[in-house]
């Protein structure tokens, strides 16, 4: 990795951030607060929030395993990805580096900045080619983003590769965790203290079920932190989402639980979707939605729409022709679809040749023939 200051635009690195009234106290005994212009009246709300989140942070920290110092909060994800450009990224000079498909944020903050954003073609199974991707690197690309589990994919992305990258790419790599909890395999953040050009994106919007609140975390060395809190509006998170987030990882155990049950609805859902006619073949899964190719998304996707059931009509993006992405519901909603489905006049005619495939042990993929296909597959 080049030092940092070589990665940081040469005006965020000189920055003087704003100083707001509740950076320069910070303390917790005082009872009369007239230093930042607030109304006295309607307590609590009156009052400006923690701008570092600090109470929040200590608690996200016990939990993830992490220093304070590691933890950046943003509103929601997207806000450390932009941010990310606004550091690191010379608009009209410098550039980033993303496999595709993949989340569609860093494409947009890459066009919102000015920055060229370089998509790099997975493979069929969607897995990149570490090959591929350091031949889309120059001397100015800054970024290298991954999402893994990969969306719209579901699957987790080669571990080799992002090591790899990691090893040999002398910029930043951001390796978006947002479905990490569904995916039964470690974290990036173990490896946080030994790779300093390493950011590890997480959520509160997926397995935390907390997408209304806008909670993102990103995670990496103090150094880079810094430089977050620097460049970030003074107080991007508001009180009420402080406090919300607060209550939940003070219950933290009830997570797991609905962890466990999308886990398992997840497995009953793909098998049965396999089984309906419409269906070609079903993805591998390491999130809390799956991709399906079927015979007609578009036809298949407005007859939902019709019965008031929503996925998403992935089709237009790369590799996914005919996709939906189905995201895990309740027993109950995930039974509504496969009824409807069922029904689906354009699903009539068996296809005994569609191929299914699902995660085994250890990520061992197996394909059957709807023909071969069974309850115990």
């Amino acid at each position: 990795m080049k030092e940092l200051k070589q990665l940081v635009r040469p005006n965020i690195w000189s920055l003087s951030p704003y100083t707001s009234a509740r950076d320069e106290y910070q303390g917790k005994d005082a009872k009369v607060f007239l230093d930042a212009n607030e109304n006295p009246y309607n307590d609590p709300v009156n009052r400006y929030p923690d701008p570092l989140q600090r109470d929040l942070k200590v608690r996200i920290a016990a939990i993830k395993d992490v220093p304070v110092q590691d933890i950046f909060l943003g509103n929601g994800s997207d806000e450390a990805i932009d941010l990310m450009y606004r550091i690191f990224c010379t608009p009209g000079v410098d550039n980033a580096v993303a496999i595709e498909p993949t989340y569609g944020m860093y494409g947009v903050c890459a066009d919102i900045n000015g920055v060229e954003y370089r998509r790099v073609l997975m493979n069929d199974d969607f897995q990149p080619s570490y090959d591929k991707i350091m031949a889309a690197v120059d001397a100015n690309t800054k970024l290298v983003f991954f999402c893994s589990p990969n969306n719209p994919s579901a699957n987790n992305i080669d571990r080799t590769v992002i090591d790899r990258v990691l090893d040999n790419f002398d910029g930043i790599v951001i390796v978006d965790e947002a479905y990490i909890d569904f995916a039964g395999v470690p974290s990036y953040l173990r490896q946080l203290e030994s790779r300093p050009n390493l950011i590890v994106l997480q959520t509160f919007s997926k397995a935390w079920g907390m997408a209304g609140i806008r909670l993102g975390m990103a995670f990496a060395q103090p150094e880079i932190i810094g430089i977050m809190n620097k460049v970030k509006y003074p107080y991007n998170i508001n009180l009420l989402t402080q406090q919300r987030a607060m209550e939940e990882v003070m219950q933290y155990n009830r997570v797991q639980g609905w962890v466990d049950s999308i886990l398992k609805e997840r497995t009953r859902l793909m098998e049965e979707f396999a089984k309906l006619d419409c269906c070609i073949k079903v993805y591998p899964s390491d999130a809390n939605f799956f991709l399906a190719r079927v015979k007609d998304a578009a036809a298949t996707y407005n007859y939902l729409v019709d019965q008031g059931i929503i996925v998403r009509n992935r089709s237009k993006i790369a590799l996914c022709g005919n996709s939906l992405r189905v995201t895990i519901g309740t027993a109950p909603e995930n039974n509504a679809l496969i009824d409807s489905l069922k029904k689906f006049s354009s699903c009539t005619k068996k296809n005994q040749n569609v191929v299914v495939v699902f995660s085994g042990p250890e990520g061992r993929q197996s394909e059957v023939k709807r023909s071969e296909f069974s309850a115990e597959n």
